[in-house]
């Protein structure tokens, strides 16, 4: 049985919801960060999962994964950029043959997104969810408009982003700058990267107005699971 193994960074500081702590803050009848990893523990493709923390919330969030009962769950710090949580979530992961990075801050993923993305990494060995933009979107200088780009040609880059785990790690043994997408690194690196379908409800959760829209979505997901 092949071994997939699964990363949650979980560790950002959050610095546009002050006040809330985002990994509790309460979404329909659970924390924010029990949606997704709920969603990878009930997955059969899943074997394991890392999930990134800041260090000062280690004791908090290991009390959560005792009382959800999260089997197959380990926690590590997280570091101060994203792709120090997941390299430190990766060293744990040592006999995994693919990889999912899956954000802590994006509560509706589903067995269909996490199936949908191991089909297509498994034909170039990189694949990354995204869905097509719906606004307009112009590229911007400091005097102003450069252009407006073709939005036929446009997605916008979620996760679950899945990886054959050799070329992850090669991806960050090269890593050098700091970068917001894990699938970057193996861009650069000149590895084909697919594309595959994913979901306008799995939102990231960075402003008090995505929590909003999550409410709503939480609450019609509870009431027809």
């Amino acid at each position: 049985m092949e071994r997939v193994g699964a990363i949650v960074p979980a560790a950002g500081q959050g610095t546009r919801m002050e006040g809330i702590d985002k990994l509790f803050a309460p979404l329909g009848r659970k924390p924010l960060l029990a949606w997704c990893v709920e969603a990878l523990e009930a997955s059969g493709a899943v074997t394991e999962i890392a999930i990134a923390v800041p260090p000062e919330q280690m004791a908090a969030v290991e009390q959560l994964l005792h009382e959800r009962n999260w089997c197959k769950s380990r926690l590590v710090p997280g570091g101060t950029r994203r792709q120090d949580s997941v390299l430190s979530a990766l060293e744990t992961l040592s006999n995994a043959g693919w990889i999912i990075v899956h954000d802590g801050v994006r509560p509706f993923l589903t067995e269909t997104l996490i199936r949908r993305g191991l089909s297509a990494a498994r034909e170039t060995g990189v694949a990354v969810a995204s869905v097509a933009v719906k606004d307009t979107v112009k590229l911007m200088s400091e005097e102003g408009v450069v252009c407006t780009l073709d939005r036929d040609r446009l997605r916008a880059a979620q996760t679950p982003q899945v990886f054959r785990s050799d070329i992850l790690r090669h991806a960050y043994s090269c890593a050098e700058e700091t970068v917001t997408d894990d699938a970057m690194l193996a861009e650069r690196l000149g590895y084909d990267v697919r594309l595959y379908e994913g979901s306008y409800e799995n939102l990231k959760i960075t402003t008090r107005d995505d929590l909003v829209v999550a409410e709503s979505i939480a609450s019609r997901w509870e009431a027809h699971p």
